[in-house]
């Protein structure tokens, strides 16, 4: 009983903090609707739905039929042509194509408007394969009752909506380019809505398609994508809040158990009678929003067990990006000398035992000093604090460990006898983890900063620097700059002054030396000069050609 009176009180502590609002995005339609399928079952289910006042259009497939043999505006497609549809609710853009020409359904059907704010989608497969579908986009797959569902719920969505915008993007620390080459594509590999798109050197998320799946903050390795529904630092500073109330108040080994606002919360209502005292609910909008640095954190600030309760609902990308992030954590909780099941996915079945069952099984964190740093938005900053926290209270902490190949964490290493000192790796790196030494001919590494994102590893030309994930307790190591590479600085033959190396100077000149505007030793000799001697000699031998 002391552990639910802790239980409650923590849970009303709260409930009393209010966390930063994050912005909406509106959405507004006319219930202009297009079906999409078999002309017979499309036009039928057009005129059952016209009655609930949508204004129904038909786009179905039909050979040598035509227009005027439908009750409602139709335009009949042939097999050779294919469907591509854009937008969200609202605002879906669906285009014919073929080899003659390409043609805006809303314009050929004769609709007031380009778009359609609404899609009944009965083609198997659907035109749309993304896990989670756009709002206002239905697409039954052949299941009668998913299309039970759609004919119910299509008439609601007419008027005006708003929805909260679920992320923060920050292209400053993106690692995804730089100058033209690809580096981390892990938020645009998890998204289940294909809200996230590729700009080159950045990413686009577009807020009207975006449905807060989380899985893109969850998997991002720099920050660059925060999930704002709450942000990490409100989200935080609630949890030690809880813990701080469930312990301030008898509670011991509090669990922690979070789940989804929809099916989650079906599926712990049904169990929720039975679970032990020390199981706190944590209610978050989408599962695949809470990440390492936040189960971790969890754990540094004494909850004895995390677990995740997934349900068939979570889109695949979502479940999958969880389950290497999960993969990634168990590995650093087990190189600290920690049990493995203290953080735990379980998928709910549909009354919710499973669920009760992994409560009761796995091994929990052994008790230790809770930690006291506050919430911040800085997802690397609170994965070290909570790792560093961690580590710090047991003595089974190895120096190193390696991690599996998608962890954001580890170092490179640079092939000496191969690299010259060029620097492109430093102008492309998005972490500030390499650096030149200015005057003098080195390269420095700083690991805490280095994500792994490999965009070093592509833009090196001489294909000189490796990765190599890992985890390096040592905090003053893992904080200090290394030398990677230095080398003696080669002095320009004319005037004396330092401008590259001595290896960097050997490959250009044995790589032109070949070359046609380098066969005589003067011309060659240029390439051993500084710039501003080489444009001298070059204007010198000119006037002199004129005397």
């Amino acid at each position: 009983m002391l552990a639910a009176t802790a239980r409650e009180a923590a849970l009303q502590a709260v409930a009393q903090v209010a966390v930063e609002s994050t912005s909406l995005v509106s959405y507004r339609s006319q219930g202009r609707l297009l079906i999409i399928g078999d002309a017979d079952q499309a036009l039928t289910l057009g005129a059952q739905l016209k009655k609930h006042a949508l204004h129904c259009h038909v786009l179905a497939w039909g050979e040598g039929l035509d227009q005027a043999q439908a009750d409602l505006p139709t335009v009949f497609i042939r097999r050779a042509q294919t469907v591509e549809i854009v937008g969200h609710l609202g605002q879906f853009t669906v285009t014919m194509r073929s080899e003659a020409n390409d043609l805006n359904v809303a314009q050929a059907i004769g609709s007031d408007s380009d778009h359609f704010d609404l899609i009944l989608d009965l083609d198997v497969p659907a035109h749309l394969q993304w896990d989670t579908l756009p709002l206002g986009y239905f697409a039954p797959r052949g299941n009668s009752v998913e299309l039970d569902r759609a004919l119910t719920e299509l008439p609601e969505f007419t008027g005006e909506f708003e929805k909260a915008t679920f992320f923060q993007y920050d292209a400053d620390i993106c690692a995804h380019g730089a100058r033209g080459l690809k580096g981390c594509t892990r938020c645009l590999d998890s998204c289940p809505t294909g809200a996230i798109t590729s700009l080159g050197n950045l990413v686009t998320i577009d807020p009207y398609t975006c449905q807060g799946g989380g899985s893109c903050a969850t998997a991002c390795p720099t920050g660059a994508i925060i999930y704002s529904f709450p942000r990490p630092a409100d989200m935080l500073n609630r949890l030690r809040l809880l813990l701080n109330t469930y312990r301030d108040n008898g509670g011991q080994q509090p669990i922690l158990l979070f789940h989804d606002a929809e099916a989650g919360a079906e599926r712990l209502a049904t169990v929720a009678e039975t679970l032990p005292d020390n199981v706190i609910p944590i209610e978050v909008e989408e599962i695949g929003s809470v990440g390492m640095d936040l189960w971790l954190a969890a754990l540094a600030h004494g909850a004895s067990r995390v677990l995740l309760m997934s349900t068939a609902q979570v889109a695949p990308s979502v479940q999958q990006e969880l389950c290497e992030q999960l993969s990634i954590t168990r590995v650093l909780l087990e190189g600290m000398g920690y049990p493995t099941t203290a953080l735990e996915l379980l998928t709910a079945d549909l009354d919710g035992q499973n669920v009760l069952a992994g409560l009761l099984t796995g091994t929990a964190m052994p008790a230790i000093k809770p930690a006291g740093f506050a919430g911040s938005n800085s997802k690397r900053d609170v994965l070290f604090y909570a790792i560093d926290w961690l580590a710090a209270q047991t003595e089974c902490a190895q120096p190193v460990i390696p991690l599996p190949v998608q962890a954001p964490f580890g170092e490179i290493q640079v092939n000496r006898s191969a690299c010259t000192l060029c620097m492109a790796c430093v102008s492309v790196c998005p972490a500030s983890a390499l650096f030149d030494g200015g005057e003098e001919p080195k390269l420095e590494f700083l690991e805490a900063h280095c994500v792994q994102c490999g965009l070093c590893e592509t833009a090196c030309p001489e294909d000189a620097i490796t990765r190599q994930t890992r985890f390096l307790f040592d905090q003053q190591q893992r904080r200090r700059r290394r030398v990677l590479h230095e080398e003696a600085a080669f002095h320009c033959v004319q005037c004396g002054k330092p401008f590259a190396t001595s290896s960097m100077i050997e490959k250009m000149t044995a790589k032109l030396g070949g070359h046609w505007m380098f066969q005589d030793e003067q011309a060659l000799n240029r390439l051993r000069m500084c710039g501003d001697c080489r444009v001298r000699d070059m204007f010198g031998e000119e006037i002199g050609g004129h005397q």
